[in-house]
């Protein structure tokens, strides 16, 4: 995992002799001061064992062996008195955060695309105190509206203060908030709101003219639209019976009726809090059940293990609310007095997509010190930052590798590197803000190449986490001071974790050295099951003999010595070639993933072939530079269609391929290259960027035919 660098061998050793004597003198005043000596015992530490001596046992951590965790604060076990509790204590505090946008203009592409750029001011905060009247009034405003305690009540929109302060209204008086993602496609969005029979939808003036519009005849029982951000455009076209309403106007509603606050009955912590529908990789989008409970023993595990969580911290919510991971990790700040303040991956960073040249991101303004990512994201910095890299001078490229290799054996030790981190990699630091102090990256696997990146160039833990809506979120996160790669860390306190046998794959959990199975996850975070499909539910949740209730997974795991878990296969992605042997698709797409030409990849295989074949979503940059060496001219779409090209890029596609010690049989043997990026717009991944199977196999069926018809 070491870079390459390109330094005169006797130099070089020099270089080496510097290093040597800097470490050397540096070492005793490191090891008494900072601290981090303490960070090398821990990162040794037993972390997690099994409740008893036996295979299948359940996995607890070490801080959770007698009883697992379930609430947060006593005496606060469902989601309005855990804020409540935080208003009371933190009372004058900033809560939520949103910048001002000062200007909005239209930029002509050179290709003739016309794309908005904004220009964003401060950042305008609202209190802990200000958070929790506006929720109130809302909550009291939706009563009058004639919202029933335990009815559904749907968000549409996107990731922003108005969305948190619905959630609280709804917690408060005990609505079930059913969460749509903003960038599902129609068919899915008409499933959400009809399954859940809602009479009321919040959404943004945005959404509502440019999705709802499309679909509102679609969804009869529907009578109230609230839009979040002001008084909509005149739309003439809505049917008969629906209202347009903002959140100002409900507001106000309920700030007159104090009385219909007193008349509402709170909820229980059984009450289901959340109807959360999943953007799902297969099929139609399955509303989970979370109830109050489920959440509360979620973020008491997730809050554990980031430590010295506080009012001195600054989250930076950009990730869609409608996903478990952005919900969970805003309610742990929320609960602990930490600021949060509202990005968009379009606003995210001084050159994304939004901002106007020469105008700061959020990150820039915001300055944060947690945040949560995913995969996609994190592989999509790595490789700007390396992109950049090979960029620079061959002196200042081979600085940076140096530095680079230097911090790689220093953190795996568990040192520090001051001298590296202030000099050579405060320039990317400051990508994300310069102050993170956290970075949690959940949704999909992490690849070690990008975690260890992530580790070096922005000098601070990066943890990955492990947990589905169906866990409310939870399941495991690495600790901070643990710097190994690819795993996903212990189980948090408020769940345990067994390995159950998988015979069709050969996976065991008597296996050595490793235990090895199907993950099970149990414990309160467990939630109730899917809404409206009981079948579903009995396959996927089962309850033991003791009442523990157990969620089947469909991951499978290896638990490691220090009780650490990692994802090392799934059973929707193994796939039995004609001649017998297993593919795990997820598997080759991470050893080919990180290639610098390489943007995206689905790996497919067919039982009825002998070999695999896979789509790539190439690096436009990467592949127009190699079209160039390779003499071929023509338009993007005529490069990614040339089988010149494709030819070029497998040839890059198998050394790879080999390096990563993949199997013969998993190396693709074809590839289609596609001009088009996959995002969730085109419903060809989630939200969090994992791959829609189903759907890309459907897009690219006559690739598909093509790739395998013409060994026929």
């Amino acid at each position: 995992m070491k870079l390459k660098h390109t330094i005169n061998p006797v130099l070089l050793q020099l270089i080496h002799l510097i290093i040597l004597v800097y470490s050397f003198i540096t070492y005793i005043p490191w090891y008494i001061l900072s601290g981090s000596r303490q960070t090398v015992a821990k990162s040794k530490q037993i972390k997690a064992k099994p409740v008893k001596n036996k295979p299948g046992s359940p996995y607890r951590s070490v801080n959770s062996l007698h009883c697992l965790a379930s609430v947060l604060y006593p005496g606060c076990d469902t989601l309005d008195k855990v804020f409540k509790y935080a208003k009371t204590k933190f009372k004058d505090k900033k809560l939520l955060g949103t910048r001002e946008v000062l200007k909005e203009e239209d930029e002509i592409q050179p290709s003739g695309k016309i794309f908005k750029k904004v220009i964003l001011g401060k950042y305008a905060w609202l209190s802990y105190d200000e958070v929790y009247v506006k929720a109130t009034n809302f909550g009291n405003g939706l009563a009058v509206l004639g919202q029933q305690s335990k009815t559904n009540i749907a968000i549409f929109c996107e990731t922003r203060a108005e969305w948190m302060i619905v959630a609280q209204a709804c917690f408060m008086c005990n609505y079930q908030l059913v969460t749509l993602y903003a960038t599902l496609g129609g068919p899915a969005i008409v499933h959400g709101l009809n399954e859940s029979e809602v009479t009321t939808i919040i959404t943004s003036k945005e959404l509502m003219q440019t999705k709802l519009k499309e679909i509102v005849s679609q969804v009869p029982l529907l009578r109230h639209i609230i839009t979040v951000d002001g008084k909509p455009t005149t739309w003439s076209e809505f049917p008969k019976g629906i209202i347009v309403h903002t959140m100002a106007s409900v507001q106000a509603m309920g700030a007159k009726a104090d009385n219909v606050s007193k008349q509402q009955a709170r909820p229980v912590p059984s009450d289901i809090a959340v109807i959360m529908y999943t953007s799902g990789s297969t099929g139609l989008p399955k509303g989970v059940m979370i109830s109050h409970c489920n959440l509360i023993a979620g973020i008491t595990g997730m809050a554990e293990r980031i430590p010295h969580l506080g009012e001195k911290d600054i989250y930076i919510g950009y990730l869609p609310l409608a996903h478990v991971l952005e919900l969970s990790a805003e309610l742990v700040c929320l609960s602990h007095g930490c600021r949060i303040g509202y990005s968009s991956p379009q606003t995210l960073a001084d050159q994304s997509s939004k901002i106007k040249k020469g105008s700061k991101g959020d990150v820039t303004i915001l300055r944060p010190t947690l945040m949560a990512s995913v995969p996609e994201i994190m592989d999509r910095i790595y490789k700007n930052v390396m992109n950049k890299v090979n960029e620079m001078s061959s002196f200042q490229r081979n600085l940076f590798i140096l530095a680079y290799n230097y911090k790689m054996e220093q953190i795996s030790k568990g040192y520090t590197t001051p001298l590296c981190d202030s000099l050579i990699f405060r320039k990317v630091r400051m990508l994300l803000g310069g102050k993170i102090r956290t970075l949690l990256c959940g949704g999909a696997p992490l690849s070690a190449a990008t975690q260890r990146f992530m580790n070096i160039c922005f000098c601070c833990p990066v943890g990955q986490g492990y947990g589905l809506t169906e866990s409310a979120g939870a399941g495991t996160i690495t600790e901070v001071w643990d710097y190994t790669t690819g795993r996903v860390g212990a189980p948090l306190v408020c769940c345990e974790i067994k390995l159950m046998n998988w015979e069709e794959g050969g996976y065991y959990n008597t296996d050595k050295p490793y235990p090895r199975g199907e993950i099970l996850i149990g414990g309160q975070n467990v939630t109730v099951g899917y809404y409206k499909n009981e079948e579903r539910t009995k396959k996927d949740f089962t309850v033991d003999e003791n009442g523990q209730r157990w969620l089947h997974t469909g991951d499978i795991g290896e638990f490691h010595a220090d009780g650490c878990l990692k994802i090392i296969d799934r059973k929707k992605d193994l796939v039995k070639l004609q001649a017998g042997e297993y593919v795990s698709l997820g598997k080759v797409e991470a050893a080919l993933k990180n290639l610098p030409l390489v943007d995206n990849i689905c790996a497919y295989a067919s039982s009825f072939q002998s070999y695999v074949i896979a789509f790539v979503v190439p690096n436009q940059k990467e592949l127009t530079e190699l079209a160039r060496k390779k003499g071929f001219k023509g338009t993007w779409e005529e490069i990614c269609t040339s089988s010149e090209m494709q030819n070029e890029v497998l040839k890059v596609v198998a050394e790879a391929a080999s390096s990563a010690h993949l199997e013969k049989f998993e190396i693709p043997l074809k590839i289609h290259l596609s001009p088009d990026p996959w995002t969730p717009e085109t419903g060809l991944v989630t939200d969090a960027f994992k791959l829609k199977r189903r759907e890309l196999t459907s897009h690219y069926q006559v690739d598909i035919d093509r790739m395998y018809g013409k060994t026929k």
